[in-house]
C-alpha cells in the first residue's frame, strides 16, 4: 500500500515477488506470488518439499505466497494482532523476527516475544491524535506480519532535535502481510474514531457473546481435583473462609483414561451427585473437552468419528492420528459442518452422561496439539474436506468452541447460554465464549504481561480475556499470588489455576493474612459484578472493549499511546494494578484535562491529567471512579453470584466538576436468551443534575420485574444539603436520612428503599 492522503484516505500499490518458507523465518522481497509450475525455475531448497527435523512437509500444490504492504502517513502507534506475550503498543521489527500468527501449544512461553502463540486475530489498529484505522487481513494460514517506523529507536530527544532542525519528515509506519496461501481478503476499516473501528469490525466479526451472569465471577481450578471428594472438600473450604466462587474446574484427569465426555469410574462414581451438591449452593462447574480423540475401538466417540469419516485426513487419504493427552488420538474435523452437528449432539444430557446443566465446558488444547507433529502442532499438508491445513491451520480452534457452544445451547433447547472457553481462536470467536492467556508462569513478568496481552484481545472484538491467576507453570510467592488476585479481579475472566506439579495453592492455604487479603480482592469483584454485566452487555450490542486502553477513550492523549500497566473498564473505572515486587508505591495517569478522579477506596479526589504517586502496601489496589459516573455495586457478598440475585444496590455518584453524573444500571435473568428473543431485562439510566438525581427506563415495553431495591446511593464530591426528598411517579414524597463526611465531601443517602425497576427521583436541599 503506498500511501495514505492527509484526510486518512489510503492507497494501494503492489508488486510481485518470489517467497521462500523456512522453519527458521521468512525471506521475501515483495508482495503477492503463487508459483504454478517448475518450468524455467530455479528450484531452491524448501519451495517444493520442505523438511523440519523429521517431519516432511509435501507441499503438493507446490510453494505458494500473498503478501500485501500497507504504508501509514502520519502513524506512530500500531496495535492488535494477537496473540503475543508482548507490549500493547507494537514493535517496529526491522531487523528482527516479525509478529507470527499461527496457533500453535507452546510450552512456557517467553514474554516481550513476537513468537506465535495459541491464538492469532489478524487484525491492527493504527491510531493518532487525529485517526484510528484497522486492517484485517482475513486469512488463516500461518502468517507472518513486518512493521517498519521511520521514528523506530528515536528517542524523544532525537524527534525533539528533528523538529529543531526543521525536519519535515512526516512520521510514517509500514506494514507488510505475509501469508503461506490463501487469498488478498483485506477490509480497512476507516473510523475515523476507536468507536468507529469497534463498530466496523464488529459488523464483520460479530460481537462478544454475553455470558451468563456466574461467568463473570470467580472460577476456581488446579490440574486436576482429585476426585469427588476433593472437589467436595475445597467447595467447603471457601465456606469455611468466607470466599465467594462460581465454579469449580475439573481438568482432564476426571476422565476414563482421557477419553472426553467420560467420568473416571473410580474417582468420580457419582457425577451427578456431586453436580447436585453444586447446584444446591448455586454454583457450577466446567469440565474439560479436548479436541483430540483417543484411537480406541471400545470408545463410543471415537467409533462413531471414524464410522461417519469425520477425521482430519493425512495426505494419503487415512485418517490423520498423532499423539497427545489418551496417546493415539484422531482429530475430528471441525471445518465439517456436518461434524460440528454431530459435536454438537454429544453435549445433550442423555448424551454425556452424568452432565447436568450447571456443567459447562473448557475446550483446551485446540490449535490442534499434536505432540508428536511439527511445532507440536498438525501437519499442514493433513486434509480437510479438500482443503489443506495449511489453509485454515488457525481456524480449527474456532470451529472447535463454536461446535461447543452450539452444543450447550441446543442441550436446553435454546433457552440457556453457554459458557466455553476455548485456548485458541481466530477472529470471530468472540461470538461464542472466553479465551485466555495459555500456560503462563508463576513469575513477575507474566502478571505484568496479561495486562497488554488482555487489552490486545479487547481491541479485536474478544472482550471475555483473563490470565491463569498464580501463574499455571511454577509457585508463586505469597506476594506475587495476592497481586495476581488483585489484578485478576479487574481483568474480564477470572480463574485461578495450576500444573499438576505446583503445590495446591487454594486461597487459604498461605497463612490468614494472605487469605483475607485474597478474600477481599474477590469480593471487590463480586460487589462490581452489576457494573461488569452492564459493560458485557454494551459489548455484545456494539463491539465496544470491555476492558481498554486509556487512549481508546482519550484518543487525543499522547501520554495514553504507549500505556499498558494501567487500563479503563469501561469509561469510567481506571485501574493501575500493582505488578512490581516489592513495590511501596506506583504512579498512576489519570486522563482528562478539566476531569477529576475518586479514589474508590478512600473517595479522595484528583484531578485529571497528571501522574500521581500512589503509596501502595500489600493491600492496596489502586482504582479510581471518573467523576461524571454512576456505577452500581452489591455491598452484600455472598458464596456466588446467584445467591445475590435479588439483593439491592448501592449506586456511586461520582460528579464531575460541573456536578454532573450520568450511569446505567442492566438487569436481566442473568443466564437465559429472554434478554434478546423476549426483550425481558431491565435497563435504567441515572442521571445526576441540577442537585436531583433520576431514574428513568431505556426499554420501554420490556415487562420484566426485579426484587432487587436501591439501598443506598453514596454521592462523591458532593455539597451538604438540609434535606433529601425521594420522589416516585406515583407523586409520593419521602424524607430521606442522610450523612454528610465534611473531610471527603461524600454524602451517604440511606435507604431510599425504591425498586431498582422503577422511576424514582431523589431532590438535595
Amino acid at each position: 500500500m503506498g500511501g495514505r492522503d492527509r484526510d486518512g484516505s489510503i492507497s494501494f500499490s503492489t508488486r510481485t515477488s518470489r517467497v521462500m518458507w523456512s522453519r527458521t523465518g521468512l525471506m521475501a522481497d515483495g508482495v503477492t506470488h503463487v508459483s504454478e509450475a517448475k518450468e524455467d525455475e530455479k528450484v531452491e531448497d524448501g519451495m517444493w518439499e520442505e523438511t523440519f527435523k523429521s517431519h516432511t512437509d509435501s507441499k503438493p500444490n507446490g510453494p505458494s505466497s500473498i503478501s500485501l504492504d500497507f504504508s501509514l502517513p502520519g502513524v506512530e502507534n500500531v496495535y492488535g494482532i494477537p496473540e503475543h506475550a508482548d507490549s500493547l503498543k507494537l514493535k517496529a521489527t526491522d531487523g528482527g523476527d516479525p509478529y507470527r500468527l499461527f496457533n500453535l501449544d507452546v510450552f512456557q512461553y517467553e514474554v516481550f516475544n513476537p513468537m506465535a502463540l495459541y491464538g492469532a486475530i489478524p487484525v491492527m489498529l493504527s491510531h493518532s491524535a487525529q485517526r484510528t484505522m484497522g486492517i484485517f487481513w482475513l486469512n488463516a494460514a500461518e502468517t507472518w506480519v513486518d512493521i517498519s517506523s521511520n521514528t523506530a529507536g528515536k528517542t524523544v530527544f532525537g524527534q525533539m532535535l528533528d523538529y529543531v532542525q526543521g525536519s519535515s519528515e512526516t512520521p510514517q509506519t509500514d506494514v507488510r502481510w505475509i501469508s503461506e496461501s490463501g487469498i488478498i481478503d483485506v477490509f480497512i476499516m476507516l473510523g475515523p474514531t476507536p468507536t468507529d473501528v469497534f463498530s466496523q469490525y464488529a459488523s464483520l466479526t460479530g460481537t462478544q457473546a454475553f455470558p451468563p451472569l456466574s461467568a463473570l465471577a470467580y472460577h476456581q481450578c488446579r490440574w486436576n481435583y482429585n476426585d469427588q471428594e476433593d472437589v467436595a472438600a475445597v467447595d467447603q473450604g471457601f465456606d469455611d473462609h468466607d470466599i465467594p466462587y462460581d465454579f469449580i474446574w475439573l481438568d482432564i484427569e476426571h476422565t476414563d483414561g482421557k477419553r472426553y465426555f467420560t467420568w473416571d469410574p473410580h474417582k468420580f462414581p457419582q457425577p451427578k451427585d456431586m453436580l447436585q451438591g453444586l447446584l444446591d449452593k448455586r454454583r457450577k462447574m466446567v469440565t474439560i473437552v479436548d479436541p483430540h480423540i483417543k484411537v480406541d475401538s471400545s470408545y463410543k466417540i471415537h467409533n462413531e468419528i471414524r464410522s461417519k469419516g469425520f477425521y482430519v485426513k493425512s495426505k494419503d487419504g487415512g485418517d490423520y492420528e498423532g499423539w497427545c493427552w489418551p496417546g493415539n488420538s484422531g482429530y475430528p474435523d471441525f471445518t465439517n459442518p456436518e461434524m460440528r452437528a454431530w459435536w454438537a449432539s454429544m453435549f445433550a444430557y442423555d448424551q454425556y452422561e452424568g452432565s447436568m446443566e450447571n456443567m459447562y465446558t473448557w475446550n483446551d488444547m485446540n490449535e490442534p496439539s499434536v505432540f508428536n507433529g511439527p511445532e507440536v502442532t498438525m501437519h499442514k499438508d493433513a486434509l480437510h474436506g479438500n482443503w489443506e491445513n495449511r489453509d485454515l491451520h488457525n481456524l480449527y480452534g474456532f470451529y472447535v468452541q463454536r461446535a461447543t457452544a452450539e452444543g450447550l445451547i441446543e442441550r436446553s433447547g435454546g433457552v440457556e447460554r453457554p459458557f466455553v472457553l476455548a485456548r485458541a481462536f481466530f477472529a470471530g470467536s468472540q461470538r461464542y465464549g472466553a479465551v485466555w492467556t495459555g500456560d503462563n508462569a508463576a513469575e513477575w513478568d507474566h502478571l505484568k504481561i496479561s495486562i497488554p496481552m488482555c487489552l490486545s484481545l479487547g481491541l479485536v472484538g474478544v472482550s471475555f480475556c483473563g490470565a491463569d491467576v498464580g501463574g499455571f507453570f511454577k509457585s508463586p510467592s505469597t506476594e506475587l499470588l495476592v497481586r495476581w488476585y488483585q489484578t485478576g479481579a479487574y481483568q474480564p475472566f477470572f480463574r485461578a489455576h495450576a500444573h499438576l506439579d505446583t503445590p495446591r495453592r487454594e486461597p487459604w492455604l498461605f497463612g490468614p493474612e494472605n487469605t483475607a487479603l485474597i478474600r477481599e480482592a474477590v469480593r471487590q469483584r463480586y460487589a462490581l459484578l452489576p457494573y461488569w454485566y452492564q459493560l458485557f452487555y454494551h459489548a455484545h450490542h456494539s463491539g465496544q472493549p470491555v476492558m481498554r486502553p486509556l487512549w481508546v477513550e482519550y484518543p487525543q492523549d499522547t501520554a495514553t499511546f504507549s500505556m499498558d500497566d494501567q487500563f479503563l473498564l469501561g469509561r469510567d473505572l481506571l485501574v493501575h494494578p500493582v505488578t512490581e515486587e516489592g513495590a511501596r508505591g506506583v504512579t498512576a495517569y489519570l486522563p482528562g484535562k478539566g476531569e477529576v478522579w475518586f479514589d474508590v477506596h478512600t473517595f479522595q479526589k484528583h484531578n485529571g491529567a497528571q501522574n500521581l504517586y500512589i503509596p501502595v502496601t500489600i493491600s492496596s489496589i489502586p482504582v479510581f471512579q471518573r467523576g461524571g459516573s454512576i456505577i452500581p455495586r452489591k455491598a452484600r457478598v455472598r458464596r456466588s453470584s446467584s445467591c445475590m440475585e435479588h439483593d439491592p444496590y448501592t449506586l456511586f455518584v461520582a460528579l464531575s466538576p460541573k456536578r454532573f453524573a450520568q450511569g446505567e444500571l442492566y438487569i436481566d435473568d442473568g443466564h437465559t436468551f429472554n434478554f434478546d428473543k423476549q426483550k425481558q431485562f431491565i435497563h435504567r439510566r441515572f442521571s445526576f443534575a441540577n442537585n436531583a438525581l433520576s431514574s428513568r427506563n431505556l426499554a420501554p415495553g420490556s415487562q420484566f420485574t426485579t426484587f432487587s431495591w436501591i439501598e443506598k446511593i453514596v454521592i462523591l464530591g458532593a455539597s451538604k444539603p438540609s434535606k433529601a426528598t425521594l420522589k416516585t411517579p406515583d407523586g409520593k414524597e419521602s424524607l430521606l436520612e442522610f450523612e454528610f463526611d465534611t473531610s471527603m465531601s461524600v454524602l451517604t443517602l440511606r435507604k431510599p428503599g425504591v425498586n431498582a425497576g422503577l422511576d424514582w427521583t431523589v431532590v438535595l436541599q
